[in-house]
C-alpha cells in the first residue's frame, strides 16, 4: 500500500523507522533467490545499492559500544521505559535496523562481486559491517534484545517482534548455525505470547517454523482458522477466519492469508541456510503420510516428496540444467544432482 508520506511518520513508535528501504529490498532480492535470474538482479542492483549507499552514509558511532548505528529510529512499533519510569520509541540502533542493514550490505557485496563492480564500494560496506552490531544480542533473561541497552519494554506482550527480522525473513539467525540465538529467540516468543491480531499470529507462525518447531507454528495456523464474524479493530486476542477464508485481523488483513501459507511452505520445506531441507517443522497431526509437489526452493529448483511417519521416502528436485546442490534428508546433509525439469 502506498503511504504518500516519507519518514518521519505520525508516531515515533513506528514513524521514525528508519530500516524501511532495507526491509523493501529484502522482496526485490527473494524474488531473485528464488528464481536465479541474474538478468532480473543485474536491474534491481541499483536500487539496492541505493539503499545500502543511504546507510553507509547515515550510521554513526554509538558513544557507548563504539558500533555504527541508525539514528534516530525506532523498534516498530514497541516503546521502552527509561530508568526515570518514562517511555520512549525514539531511540540509536534497534536490533530490527541492525539485521536489516547487515542483510542488505550481504545481499549488494554478493551482487556487486558476481557482476565484478563497484569494488571499492563493496570494500567499503564490508569494512563496516565489521562495525555494526551482530545479528543478536542475548539479554541476562535469556531473550534477543531488542535495543542496544537492555531496556524493559512498556508492553511485554507486545503483536510486533522486530528484532526477530533476522530468524524471519532474513536468514541471520538458524538454529544450526547460531544455536544460541536460536534459543533466545524462542524464549523471545514464548515471553511474546501468542495473542495478537491475525497478522502477528501468522509472523509467529513463520518464526516457530524457522525454529523447526512444527506443533507450535500449526497451533497459531488452527487461531488463523478459527471462524469469526469479529469486525472491530483488536489489536490483543485476534485472528480467524471469515466465511470468504479472508483472514480477520480483525478486520481483514490480507497479510494474514499471505502469511499463514508462506507458513505451511516453511513447515514442509526450507532453503535459507544454504540447502533444501525437507520437513524441517513437520507438526506431529501430519506425520504419519503425506506428498507435496511443485514446492518452489531458492536457486530456481522445483521440489517434489512424499513421506511416511515422519521420514521422506522419495523425492525428486528439478531445475532447467542439472545441477548440484545439498539437502538435508532425514537430518543428514547429502549432496545430489538434480534433475532435468519437468
Amino acid at each position: 500500500m502506498p503511504w504518500h508520506f516519507t519518514e518521519p511518520g505520525e508516531s515515533a513508535s513506528w514513524g521514525a523507522t528508519k530500516s524501511g528501504s532495507g526491509w523493501l529490498c529484502n522482496n526485490l532480492w527473494q524474488y531473485y533467490a528464488f528464481t536465479n535470474d541474474t538478468a532480473y538482479l543485474r536491474r534491481i542492483y541499483p536500487i539496492l545499492k541505493g539503499a545500502a549507499a543511504f546507510y553507509k552514509d547515515m550510521l554513526i558511532r554509538d558513544p557507548k559500544t563504539g558500533w555504527l548505528v541508525t539514528s534516530p529510529s525506532s523498534s516498530p512499533e514497541n516503546a521502552f521505559m527509561l530508568p526515570n519510569g518514562n517511555h520512549a520509541s525514539i531511540c540509536m540502533g534497534p536490533t530490527i535496523d541492525n539485521q536489516i542493514v547487515r542483510e542488505l550490505y550481504n545481499n549488494v557485496i554478493a551482487a556487486s562481486t558476481l557482476f565484478r563492480i563497484d569494488r571499492s564500494f563493496r570494500d567499503t560496506l564490508q569494512t563496516q559491517l565489521s562495525q555494526i552490531p551482530p545479528p543478536g544480542r542475548i539479554a541476562p533473561d535469556g531473550r534477543i534484545m531488542e535495543w542496544l541497552e537492555d531496556y524493559p519494554e512498556t508492553e511485554p506482550h507486545h503483536r510486533h517482534i522486530s528484532h526477530l527480522y533476522g530468524l524471519y525473513p532474513a536468514n541471520l539467525i538458524t538454529p544450526d548455525s547460531t544455536p544460541d540465538l536460536a534459543a533466545a529467540c524462542k524464549k523471545t516468543l514464548d515471553a511474546r505470547g501468542d495473542d495478537g491480531p491475525s497478522w502477528s499470529i501468522a509472523y509467529k507462525m513463520l518464526m516457530w517454523s524457522r525454529l523447526y518447531d512444527g506443533n507450535r507454528s500449526y497451533l497459531l495456523f488452527k487461531h488463523l482458522m478459527r471462524p469469526t464474524f469479529a469486525t472491530n479493530i483488536n489489536y490483543g486476542a485476534g485472528g480467524g477466519i471469515y466465511p470468504n477464508l479472508f483472514s480477520a485481523g480483525p478486520p481483514f488483513q490480507i497479510d494474514a492469508n499471505f502469511g499463514g501459507e508462506a507458513g505451511l511452505a516453511e513447515m514442509l520445506i526450507q532453503s535459507h541456510a544454504g540447502y533444501i531441507n525437507f520437513l524441517p517443522a513437520i507438526p506431529d497431526e501430519w506425520q504419519q503420510e503425506g506428498e507435496v509437489t511443485g514446492l518452489k526452493a531458492r536457486g530456481n529448483f522445483t521440489v517434489d516428496f512424499k513421506w511416511k511417519n515422519g521420514r521422506i521416502t522419495s523425492y525428486h528436485v528439478y531445475s532447467k540444467q542439472s545441477r548440484i546442490l545439498k539437502v538435508r534428508l532425514n537430518g543428514e546433509i547429502h549432496t545430489v544432482k538434480t534433475s532435468p525439469i519437468r
